[in-house]
């Protein structure tokens, strides 16, 4: 019965860490464009607009 309640309180960890994942990933390449952005080449636009490109097309495949 012990070993239950250990179980049942892991549910949804995995979740919790996928989604810290994820928030820090976005951390990083929000720091990358924004470092970019001080340069004096358009790069910086182009790689925000093609992590904003990939991002909407990942969101657009997810199903509920």
């Amino acid at each position: 019965m012990n070993k239950l309640k250990r179980l049942a309180g892991q549910v949804g960890q995995g979740t919790v860490e996928y989604v810290a994942l994820i928030l820090l990933v976005a951390l990083v390449m929000a720091g990358v464009v924004a470092a970019m952005k001080g340069y004096k080449t358009d790069g910086g636009k182009d790689l925000g607009d093609a992590i904003v490109g990939k991002i909407k097309d990942a969101v657009g495949k997810v199903q509920f």
